[in-house]
């Protein structure tokens, strides 16, 4: 592509082989715009603009996105305002984007001619429009966008910013690591007080925003409307260019009757949605915005919680998840026992976020509930509820190693996992109890000191101290399987630490030698640490999942997920029983295997002792 140098040469790119401007008439061309910019092709033109794939010849040829203001209006009013907007668009970039990972970063912004030009990080990857046009979604894929999107809505909603265009084609799913980024900010609107009952320019695509926004008045609910439009097209690949589906028997929409027909489509197609999503599509879709969610945080409520109709009123809600689970829920099961279900209580922690370079992006407080085991007069047992759902167990192509993969959809029934590792403190009240097979050392740890983790047991202790602790309790104590170690660790996140991109020193106890991101190095502690000394927790409520000690898993060992169950089953068939699952790293262990997806194994009696373990519970 060729680039004119006529300064006042409204559109200056061309075809490498025009000989003349078709703009301007001239033949003054250049290779660089901005003497760094190598134009390649054009990606896309709007009303405004036009889009290009670019390279920055003084970042070693990197690529980059250029936007050139280009509108396509009449009158000098219009212009000026079209204008205003797309240096609004850069702003809103470079507030956005240097502070959240799946958001472009503004890389320069400049007038040139007769133009203005706003260059930005190149995502490489599918739009979801793209990907839709394949395959429609299943349900448990629209789960993971919206687990995956709706933290960003969070963020820009957080900086008094709406999107105004969420669709498909504005979500492209990055290669490098499968996040969600959100794209095109052309028509992101600041809100002010003074400016919510101020008419704004109606900017939005048809199809996806609601009543308010095309009267002019959008709100954060208009984006939540657009999400759950965007949500329905990928159920039904149902686009705004072919609303029937190719079939005029069959529209997306009734317009007439003001409804979405999209349950009707999937019913005809054989496709199910649970009562929980279809709850939750039905509420964004509402057509009055006071109807639906006000915030992304309360739909990543709903999406997490285990029923609907037993969701808090009024709950403190986080980025990610707040789990609100029924009592008579979570105490029903095939086998429960004669034991007496103890009360739940609630209780709150901050949830941290962090991007790649180990900066911190989002603390938030979240809410759980959990009940407290008492062991003897002085020590107790925090048990933390767990919701059901359905995750993706395992690492993608470009993470962890063999061992970790085939990556695998696994669905996991409510149940109760501690709030922090196994303490000294606990293990010596346990140890204390009657012997069942063998005896078991009341101080068996290295590093002493009651708050901190159990370090220095095998598998088969912890099997007598499970034992031993549902003898005095009358509940059925057991070791998480590894399916349910690596759902309760992830707490509804696809990243490979819950925390985000890498983990930090500061935030858990693990090597500060080694790193796993952009993140600088930390300490090395070279020692446990008590639990929950770091003050975070996952989306669950869970302590010290990353770091601190490895923890036992139920499962014996298996080299990889082939033949995997698909539920939260101890996986028995096939494996070394004599080798049994590893989860969590270590406070000397790199933070590459302090991952969700990381797993390790040891002797099963004996082997290195550098174990921990918390414990599990089902039924009563």
């Amino acid at each position: 592509m060729r680039i004119c140098q006529n300064p006042n040469c409204s559109n200056p790119f061309n075809a490498a082989e025009n000989k003349f401007c078709v703009s301007c008439g001239q033949n003054t061309f250049g290779e660089l715009l901005r003497n760094r910019y190598v134009v390649l092709r054009l990606l896309g033109e709007g009303g405004f603009s036009r889009t290009y794939a670019a390279e920055d010849v003084d970042r070693l040829n990197a690529p980059c996105v250029i936007k050139q203001f280009l509108p396509q209006i009449q009158g000098t009013g219009a212009r000026i305002k079209a204008a205003q907007l797309f240096k609004e668009e850069a702003f809103r970039l470079y507030e956005l984007g240097e502070n959240h990972i799946q958001i472009p970063r503004l890389l320069a912004f400049f007038e040139q001619g007769a133009s203005l030009y706003l260059v930005q990080e190149f995502i490489e990857g599918e739009t979801l429009y793209q990907e839709v046009q394949k395959q429609a979604f299943t349900e448990a894929k629209i789960q993971y966008f919206l687990q995956d999107l709706l933290p960003v809505l969070d963020f820009i909603h957080s900086r008094n910013i709406i999107h105004r265009d969420i669709k498909p084609e504005n979500i492209i799913r990055r290669a490098s690591d499968d996040k969600l980024v959100l794209i095109d900010f052309g028509g992101a609107k600041q809100v002010t007080q003074t400016s919510l009952a101020r008419q704004a320019t109606a900017i939005y695509t048809i199809g996806y925003a609601p009543n308010e926004q095309m009267a002019g008045y959008p709100c954060n609910a208009s984006d939540l409307y657009a999400l759950g439009v965007t949500c329905i097209r990928l159920l039904t690949q149902c686009l705004p260019v072919q609303d029937t589906c190719g079939n005029l028997q069959d529209p997306l929409y009734d317009p007439m009757g003001g409804q979405w027909l999209w349950r009707e489509l999937l019913k005809k197609r054989g496709v199910r949605i649970s009562d929980r999503l279809g709850k939750i599509l039905d509420k964004l879709l509402k057509n009055l915005a006071k109807e639906r969610y006000q915030s992304a945080a309360e739909v990543l409520q709903d999406l997490n919680a285990r029923d609907l109709s037993q969701a808090d009123s009024n709950p403190v809600t986080n980025f990610s998840s707040s789990v609100k689970i029924s009592e008579d829920k979570l105490y029903s099961s095939k086998n429960i026992s004669n034991s007496v279900p103890p009360p739940l209580e609630i209780f709150k922690f901050n949830v941290v976020t962090v991007d790649a370079g180990g900066r911190e992006i989002k603390r938030l407080q979240s809410q759980a509930k959990q009940y407290r085991e008492e062991i003897n007069n002085s020590v107790s047992l925090e048990m933390v509820a767990i919701p059901d759902g359905t995750f993706m167990m395992g690492s993608k192509e470009y993470e962890g190693d063999p061992g970790e993969r085939p990556q695998h959809s696994v669905t996991i029934q409510s149940f109760f996992m501690s709030k922090y590792p196994i303490t000294q403190a606990q293990w010596k009240a346990v140890a204390a109890l009657p012997i069942v097979k063998k005896p078991l050392n009341p101080n068996p740890s290295k590093f002493r000191g009651m708050s901190r983790p159990v370090e220095n047991v095998s598998w088969a202790e912890v099997q007598e101290f499970c034992t031993r602790l549902a003898h005095k309790t009358g509940k059925k104590y057991r070791l998480p399987s590894e399916s349910e170690w690596e759902y309760a660790c992830r707490a509804g996140t696809t990243t490979p630490f819950h925390f985000g991109e890498t983990i930090t020193t500061d935030l858990a106890n693990c090597s500060g030698a080694d790193t796993y991101a952009f993140e600088p190095k930390g300490k090395q502690r070279k020692e446990t640490t008590p639990v929950g000394s770091f003050e975070v927790a996952n989306a669950f409520g869970l302590f010290d999942m990353h770091g601190l000690v490895w923890e036992w898993c139920a499962d014996p060992w298996h080299k990889n997920y082939d033949g995997a169950p698909a539920d939260n089953s101890v996986w028995e068939l096939g494996g070394d029983e004599h080798r049994r699952v590893l989860r969590g790293g270590s406070w000397s262990f790199s933070p590459v295997l302090c991952r969700s997806a990381s797993r390790s194994w040891n002797e099963a009696d004996g082997g290195v002792r550098v174990c921990g373990f918390r414990v599990a519970l089902s039924d009563f």
